[in-house]
């Protein structure tokens, strides 16, 4: 309903790999667009540079809101100020702040969908690069939390991407104890199918230094890192390459191995996780059930998804449900 609602708006869908659904485009501005082509349509007044400073409460129920010095009166107040990831988008967390004025309990708030921090120092100098096609395992305590295919890059200060954005939502629920993710550089073979290829690229490249003999298996920026933490000597010649030497490379390639420290801020985080409870929350009609005639949606609430329009989704049904019943 809700992709048809959009496409009937002027702005065509596709759906990638996982369900996700993105705009053709790949430019968030048509929704917004589309959005504001609606509320022209239907008469719907808005206020901008308007701040909100308080949820006018009465006898129990909600009236209307403050703003400076005006108040504006209606049936229904509906609280729909996101989280606080983007502040410059002026989501700047003041649906929490109205809430817990109601009475309202809000759940511990982490920025998720975002960047990590690594502990590693060669992970700086591969930033920029970019991979592709590569696998993860995200482990805490021994034990796998999350694993993911895809695509990520590194950075100054850690890893992103896709599928690091979507493993940062598990991440942050064990910080700040000790996580790794593990880069499986080539999931597509097996430790033994590996070997064989490097084998191959080792009898081609045979008298050459080993560290010029890795430009048919990897990106060239990183060669010097992988070449550094297999401990072969990168000035060795390749038929000097011990067996053990060999293999132990080819687990360095299907376990690239680097510590989790943290999370960029809320600045770069695509969600918050936490927000207002759920169980004050009517689920059919997303009333308080403190407060008549206040309602939430959206990030305010504590509920979160991985990327791919999955959380907008959450903002749309809630934000369809609040305006039904409000």
């Amino acid at each position: 309903q809700l992709m048809d609602f959009i496409e009937s708006c002027g702005v065509k869908l596709k759906i990638e790999r996982g369900n996700r659904v993105f705009p053709s485009s790949d430019k968030s501005n048509d929704i917004i667009k589309a959005f504001e082509r609606c509320l022209k349509k239907y008469n719907v007044k808005i206020l901008l540079n308007t701040k909100v400073d308080g949820v006018i409460i009465d006898n129990g129920a909600a009236k209307g809101v403050i703003c400076g010095k005006n108040r504006y009166y209606g049936d229904s107040v509906i609280i729909s100020t996101g989280g606080l990831s983007y502040p410059l988008t002026g989501s700047t967390g003041d649906g929490y702040k109205f809430a817990r004025a109601a009475g309202h309990t809000v759940m511990p708030l982490k920025p998720s969908l975002v960047p990590l921090v690594a502990k590693e120092d060669w992970v700086s100098r591969l930033q920029g690069l970019s991979l592709k096609n590569v696998a993860i395992n995200v482990s805490h305590k021994g034990k796998i939390i999350y694993k993911d295919f895809g695509e990520m890059f590194f950075t100054h200060f850690g890893i992103s991407g896709p599928i690091i954005l979507s493993a940062s939502r598990f991440i942050t629920d064990v910080l700040p104890e000790e996580v790794k993710v593990t880069i499986d550089l080539k999931p597509a073979l097996s430790l033994e199918q590996l070997d064989k290829r490097i084998q191959s690229d080792f009898g081609k490249y045979s008298r050459k230094e080993f560290k010029n003999s890795l430009n048919d298996l990897l990106p060239q920026k990183l060669i010097p890192v992988i070449v550094d933490l297999s401990g072969i000597y990168g000035s060795k010649e390749v038929n000097q390459i011990t067996r053990e030497e060999r293999l132990n490379l080819s687990r360095l390639l299907k376990g690239l191995s680097l510590t989790v420290t943290g999370t960029r801020s809320f600045n770069e985080a695509i969600v918050t996780e936490g927000g207002i409870s759920v169980k004050e929350i009517n689920p059919s009609t997303m009333e308080s059930k403190i407060v008549e005639n206040l309602y939430f949606t959206g990030e305010v609430i504590d509920v979160d998804a991985l990327t791919g329009g999955f959380n907008l989704q959450i903002a749309f049904s809630t934000g369809y449900c609040a305006g039904l019943y409000c």
